[in-house]
């Protein structure tokens, strides 16, 4: 474990929550629908078509020897792609802004789960213990499944050279972490907690949601970032630092993708 994760738990360590209130059936009812509806129409239907890729990408062959793009060209004009990428991030954005707006409506504050500008900070240092500590395990995830032949190449980047290209791969990162943390990490952890669920059972249903939307990228992906989503589930549960894992996300993804633009080609062991 990092220096920067150990300083980021030590200030952030909570008790565990107390016993939930019991809910009447009629607002249980409520949130298992608002659930249901959430990830209907956000990250749980991705992920059912991300595992369909999957299944379609073993049908056609080995997987080693097919490509995925994660942030590909949308349009041949390239003022026309600009405006769809920034598109495809609001989308993400607004998942997210969606599941804060439910809990905030639930009688939640931002400083409940996290969201609260207090502790910047220590909330950078553990965003860059926690990227240190998932970033260079999962690279290595990635190259070995890639070599078995279990994932796919991915691609992080197949956009052109334009003048554009890395603002919009930030702003991609940027989104892509802002939906995946707020949904399947404060909204839901939050939204199970209120049901009665366990803490463990919470962040295991979490991490296979998150699991599952990577598919795409072949068996290596889901398997990494089911064990992220361990990981992150369990430091917001003791530290209740959303904006940690939000940043650490980004960081991830920044140099995921920048990276991949930057050294494709300069390097030789980049599949």
């Amino acid at each position: 474990m990092t220096g920067a994760l150990r300083n980021g738990l030590a200030w952030a360590v909570r008790s565990r929550p107390g016993p939930t209130p019991e809910l009447d059936p009629r607002e249980r009812r409520l949130i298992h629908a608002e659930l249901w509806i959430v990830f209907g129409i956000t990250l749980g239907l991705s992920g059912l078509r991300s595992a369909l890729s999957l299944l379609q990408s073993l049908l056609r062959g080995p997987l080693s020897d097919q490509q995925v793009a994660l942030n590909a060209p949308a349009a041949v004009n390239q003022y026309i792609d600009l405006a769809l990428q920034i598109a495809f991030a609001g989308q993400l954005i607004g998942w997210g802004a969606l599941g804060v707006y439910l809990l905030v409506r639930a009688g939640l504050t931002l400083r409940d789960i996290g969201l609260d500008r207090t502790r910047p900070w220590r909330d950078g240092a553990l965003a860059a213990g926690l990227a240190a500590l998932i970033g260079i395990p999962g690279l290595a995830l990635y190259l070995i499944a890639h070599a078995l032949g279990l994932a796919l190449t991915v691609q992080p980047s197949t956009l052109g050279d334009t003048w554009w290209r890395i603002p919009a791969l930030i702003l991609s990162a940027a989104g892509n972490a802002w939906a995946e943390e707020v949904l399947l990490t404060g909204y839901l952890l939050s939204r199970l907690r209120t049901l009665g669920w366990s803490e463990n059972r919470s962040i295991l249903l979490s991490a296979v949601i998150r699991g599952c939307y990577h598919l795409y990228q072949g068996a290596g992906g889901g398997v990494g970032n089911l064990v992220m989503g361990l990981v992150f589930g369990r430091v917001w549960q003791r530290t209740n630092r959303l904006w940690a894992l939000v940043g650490a996300h980004t960081l991830l993804d920044v140099i995921a993708f920048v990276g991949y633009a930057l050294l494709k080609g300069a390097v030789a062991w980049l599949p």
